[in-house]
Order: C-alpha cells, then structure tokens, then sequence
C-alpha cells in the first residue's frame, strides 16, 4: 500500500538534511538520484506554495505543471520505498520468530538475514525509523495479514510451522492464549 511510507515533505526533508539517511537510501536498489529528486520536491512545493499565496490567477498553468511535477517525483520516491517495503515479507517468511515483533526480530536476533535481504544495516534502519518513514499503524496491519496469509497458507497444505500464543506484529505484540490461526 501507497500508505506504508511516508513521503510528505517534513519526512523528505528530514531524510535530506540527514547525511546518514541519504546515505542509507541510497543503499535501496533503484535511489542513485533520490538527493535531486527530494530537492526538487521540496523546491516544487515552496513554489507551488508561493503561488497560491500570490493568488495571480495568470500563474494557474505554471501551477498546475509544478504541482504535476511534484505529484509525479513524490509518486517516484514512493514506489521505490513500497519496493523496498516488499523485502520485508520476504525477511518475514526467512525468520520463524513469530512471537517477537518484527521490529525486534530485525535488530535483535536476524541482523544479518534483514542486511542480506534489504541491503540495509540495522543502524541504517534504525535511522529510517526514527525520521518517521514508514507508518507504524500499516505496518502492525500489514504484518499480521501477512502472518495471517501465511498460516492459513501452510495448514491448507497440511503443515503447522507455528504453533504459537503471541503474534508479534510491526513493533507490537497481540497476546493469543487461546486461538490459533487457521
């Protein structure tokens, strides 16, 4: 989902004063030029600003190509972000830590699997936690969808892999004493 990052422009210009972040970006197949891309973003959005507060009505074209502009770069930067979103199921399904959150099981016990995967260090991911970019409520969702697919999937052809009381999400932990998934 489109909603899993966060790609507003205080997250992007956090990213971008952030030498760090850059640097970890750039670590995420397919982000070389993500550096000009946020500035022209940011720069998009003062001049979009700009002219609204101006209320020329005669700048409604270059309005309209700037804000085109800046939707299609926002758009770009996000896809890449879902891309790299889209390592983190494949991590999921390598790890059978299930009672853990996620978030723990990434910095704590598989480091080294969650580098392979993604490209990302533990300090490089931790960096990109702390600058808000992905969405912490999606996240837990997507995280138990996916745990969810992913047991209903494995005892339809016969197997239980989990037998398990907690399910560990995102970066919380559902307590289950009871129910199982089926």
């Amino acid at each position: 989902s489109i909603l899993l990052v966060n790609v507003d422009n205080d997250t992007l210009e956090k990213i971008l004063n952030n030498s760090q972040a850059m640097e970890a970006i750039m670590k995420i197949e397919g982000f070389r030029s993500l550096n000009k891309d946020i500035e022209a973003i940011i720069s998009l959005s003062k001049d979009i600003k700009e002219i609204k507060n101006e209320g020329d009505v005669s700048n409604k074209k270059e309005l309209d190509e700037k804000e085109k502009e800046s939707k299609n770069k926002r758009k770009m930067i996000r896809e890449k972000l879902i891309k790299f979103a889209t390592r983190i199921p494949i991590f999921m399904y390598l790890t059978d830590y299930r009672e853990q959150t996620l978030i723990d099981v990434i910095k704590n016990l598989e480091p080294s699997l969650f580098t392979k995967v993604t490209g990302l260090t533990i300090k490089d991911f931790e960096l990109l936690l702390n600058l808000n970019l992905f969405n912490k409520s999606l996240m837990d969702e997507a995280v138990y969808k996916f745990k969810v697919y992913e047991d209903s999937s494995l005892n339809y052809s016969g197997t239980t892999k989990h037998d398990f009381k907690d399910i560990g999400l995102w970066d919380t932990v559902i307590k289950n004493d009871k129910q199982k998934f089926t």
